[in-house]
């Protein structure tokens, strides 16, 4: 992992480097049905294939792994923060594609899940380029895609990769119209009963990438707080300079230098 494991910037400015209308039913068929944090009778448990993780640089699927470290320490960080203001929403995003939010989105869930007593539900909410069920191998017939339809319930699509405490909500294919669908009360009815449904739950979202298209700039108001994933070598300063612009009203708790040659860094 040494070209793609992070550095985290607790300061940023130390970084160099078809539209849905409000559901005529609740997204959850019955609000007892998951209560029990770790009883996925409701929730499909999908075993994943440990070759295919590797390739995709899932390196905290293994809570032992020696390939970890970095993640893990993003991880203290980020839930130190989010502790000490009360969070329990962090969005992920990146200025341009290709910075390895989505990597790190999966590996930091995964951490927090591992080495921690919450739980961590990460939903992949980039629309137009969605990866997450992708890197992780994940079998999607029912997805992001069918609940925001009308056509599945929250339980249905909710996937627990046999890992205690974490579950992914995965987007099969890009979803049209895609900042109509973010800024819908319907998206905003699914992140508050994903953030309601447990105390102890720290729910991720990867997001679209700040520059690329304005999904991200239209759904940021509805988190808590944002890490930004910046690539070594791909995104510009003017770049970076540009996506702080527009996070000059988000709780921007941090940015992560990815794909780094170097040994990792925190900075404060």
């Amino acid at each position: 992992m040494d070209r793609n494991t992070p550095a985290v910037g607790k300061n940023v400015h130390q970084v160099s480097l078809t539209p849905v209308e409000t559901p005529k039913a609740p997204l959850v068929r019955n609000q007892t049905e998951l209560l029990g944090e770790f009883d996925y009778v409701q929730t499909r448990v999908v075993p994943l294939n440990p070759e295919h993780l590797e390739r995709n640089r899932i390196v905290s699927f293994n809570k032992n792994s020696n390939m970890s470290g970095a993640i893990d320490l993003l991880r203290t960080q980020v839930l130190q923060a989010m502790e000490e203001n009360g969070w329990r929403t962090l969005a992920i995003t990146s200025p341009t594609p290709e910075a390895g939010k989505t990597v790190l989105a999966i590996n930091l869930a995964m951490s927090i899940a591992h080495h921690t007593n919450k739980t961590a539900l990460l939903t992949d909410f980039d629309l137009r380029r969605p990866k997450v069920g992708s890197k992780l191998g994940l079998p999607m017939d029912k997805a992001l895609n069918e609940l925001l339809g009308g056509k599945a319930w929250l339980e249905e699509v909710l996937v627990n990769p046999t890992l205690p405490r974490f579950v992914v909500l995965p987007t099969r294919e890009p979803i049209p119209m895609s900042t109509e669908v973010l800024s819908s009360p319907r998206v905003n009815q699914l992140i508050g009963e994903l953030r309601d449904r447990y105390e102890s739950r720290i729910c991720i979202f990867d997001l679209p990438p700040l520059l690329s298209s304005d999904d991200a700039i239209t759904v940021l108001p509805k988190f808590d707080c944002v890490l930004l994933v910046v690539a070594n070598g791909v995104n510009s300063k003017k770049e970076i300079e540009d996506c702080l612009y527009h996070l000059a009203n988000a709780n921007l708790i941090g940015a992560v230098l990815n794909k780094a040659d170097e040994k990792p860094r925190a900075y404060y």
